[in-house]
C-alpha cells in the first residue's frame, strides 16, 4: 500500500468535472454549485472531453483532450491534473447542495488512512426516493444507511489519490459502464476499503444509464473484460453466468436490447482487456464480508 497522509492531518482536496459539451446549463449549475469549496481552498478540474470548454472562473483548472476519452479516461485525466490528497468527482449533471462536503470529506480520509473511496449518497432533486443504482450494494432499500461497499458510482465519489493511482485508475479502456468496479476490486485486493457514505450528499437527477443508446453493448462487453482481468476463472465463469442470466430475465420483452447485449457480450471475448491481474481468495473473502461476493 503506498504512503497515505497520516490519520489526523488534513489532507488537501480537487473536485474534478468532465463535459462533453452536451448540457451546458448543467454545468454551469454544477460548477457554480462547487463555488463555497473552492472558497475553502478546494481546486475545481474541468476536463473538456473532446470538447471546447465555455468561459469559467478564473480559479477553474481547465484540462482540454483532443478526443472523447469516455467518462473513464476523462476522469483519468483530472486525476493527473490534480496534486491533492483527495479527489472528488461530479458529473456535469450533478451539483453540490451542502458548502461542508468537502471538509466532511477531508475529515472521514484523514481518520482512515485505508479508506480508498467514499462513495456519495445521490439525492434525487424531485424529492422521490432515486434511482437503486446509485445505492451500490444488493441491499439499496435504505439509501440513508451507511455501509462498506465493495463498488461504487461514478455520479459521485471521493478516492485517495495514492491509492487511485496505486490501482491502475479507471480502465480507459472500458470507455462507459463497469469501469469504476474494476477500480474497486483491484483496491480491495490491496487491502483498501470503500465506503458509502449516507452523510456526504449530492444531487443528480433520477435518470437510468439504459437512455443511453450504447448502454447495452457496453454494458455487454464491459461485464466480460470486468471477468477476465480480474476474477480468478471459476468466479469469472460464474459471474459471467449470472449475469447472462440476470439480463435474459429483465430484458426478455426487449428483443432490440437483449440482442444489443448479446453482441456486446460476444465483443467482450474478441477485444484485448489488457494486463490480466485477478485478485486473490482474501479479497474475494474480504467482498463477500462486505455481503457482495464477486459473482453477481
Amino acid at each position: 500500500m503506498s504512503r497515505t497522509p497520516g490519520a489526523g492531518s488534513v489532507p488537501t482536496v480537487s473536485c474534478v468535472i468532465i463535459t462533453m459539451g452536451t448540457r451546458p446549463a448543467e454545468l454551469e449549475r454544477a460548477i457554480a454549485s462547487t463555488e463555497p469549496l473552492r472558497a475553502d481552498g478546494v481546486e475545481l478540474i474541468l476536463v473538456g472531453n473532446g470538447t471546447e470548454l465555455p468561459p469559467v472562473p478564473e480559479d477553474v483548472t481547465t484540462v482540454l483532450l483532443p478526443e472523447n476519452l469516455g467518462v473513464a479516461g476523462g476522469r483519468n485525466a483530472g486525476v493527473d491534473a490534480s496534486s491533492s490528497d483527495i479527489v472528488m468527482f461530479l458529473d456535469d449533471d450533478g451539483w453540490f447542495t451542502d458548502p461542508g462536503i468537502a471538509k466532511h470529506v477531508a475529515g472521514r480520509f484523514a481518520a482512515d488512512p485505508r479508506l480508498a473511496v467514499l462513495a456519495f449518497r445521490v439525492v434525487d432533486p424531485t424529492g422521490g426516493h432515486g434511482v437503486r443504482w446509485h445505492v451500490p450494494r444488493l441491499r439499496a432499500g435504505d439509501p440513508d444507511r451507511s455501509s462498506a461497499v465493495t463498488t461504487f458510482v461514478g455520479a459521485g465519489f471521493a478516492a485517495r489519490r495514492s491509492a487511485y493511482l496505486e490501482a491502475g485508475g479507471l480502465p480507459a479502456l472500458f470507455f462507459f459502464a463497469h469501469e469504476e468496479t474494476d477500480l474497486a476490486w483491484q483496491l480491495i485486493e490491496r487491502g483498501y476499503t470503500l465506503e458509502y457514505d449516507a452523510e456526504a450528499r449530492m444531487c443528480h437527477p433520477p435518470v437510468s444509464n439504459k437512455r443511453h443508446d450504447i448502454w447495452y453493448r457496453y454494458d455487454g462487453r464491459n461485464r466480460v473484460l470486468l471477468a477476465r482481468r480480474n476474477l480468478p476463472w471459476p468466479l469469472a465463469f460464474a459471474y459471467l453466468l449470472d449475469w447472462t442470466a440476470l439480463t435474459v430475465i429483465r430484458e426478455r420483452r426487449k428483443p432490440g436490447a437483449l440482442k444489443t447485449w448479446l453482441a456486446g457480450f460476444a465483443e467482450g471475448w474478441r477485444t484485448d482487456p489488457g494486463q490480466r491481474r485477478p485478485i486473490s481468495m482474501r479479497a474475494v473473502w474480504r467482498m463477500t464480508r462486505a455481503g457482495r461476493p464477486p459473482v453477481i
